[in-house]
């Protein structure tokens, strides 16, 4: 299986998510997720964090992301590796390929025709709200 990250950075306050808009397919002029392939050479860990970095700016020193939920889909050989991570400041975007926007985390991630992944986005950033409210004690959500 071909192994794929997708990234999910909050801003400090808990109300945005930072999207990439797809400047080529799969899902071309939508809003998704930093991220991409992890390389035979490194860890799930140190791709999730060299491809936050090459594509967004933010390092190590920004964010702690945490291994929080795979994808499997079979039938396409893909294994997504989902992360997440809370700004521990405010940051400086650099952009690489796709342009970089910051989103209120809202029910307009429910749109399909403006948001890629087929109601995935809003099923992952739900499950992490779960997570932080019930398992860190967070209680922003």
């Amino acid at each position: 299986m071909r192994k794929l990250n997708l990234i999910v950075v909050f801003d400090t306050k808990l109300e945005k998510v930072l999207f990439c808009i797809r400047a080529k397919e799969p899902y071309k002029g939508l809003y998704n997720f930093v991220g991409g392939k992890v390389e035979n050479d490194e860890t799930n860990d140190e791709a999730a964090y060299r491809e936050l970095f090459e594509e967004t700016g933010i390092s190590n020193k920004d964010i702690v992301l945490d291994h929080f939920m795979d994808l499997n889909y079979f039938k396409y050989e893909n294994n997504i590796q989902v992360y997440y991570g809370i700004l521990k400041h405010e940051v400086t975007l650099v952009e690489e390929k796709n342009k970089l926007e910051w989103v209120t985390i809202n029910d307009e991630l429910l749109d399909n025709e403006k948001f890629a992944g087929n109601y995935n986005i809003p099923h992952i950033i739900r499950q992490i709200k779960v997570y932080l409210k019930n398992g860190t004690g967070i209680d922003k959500y």
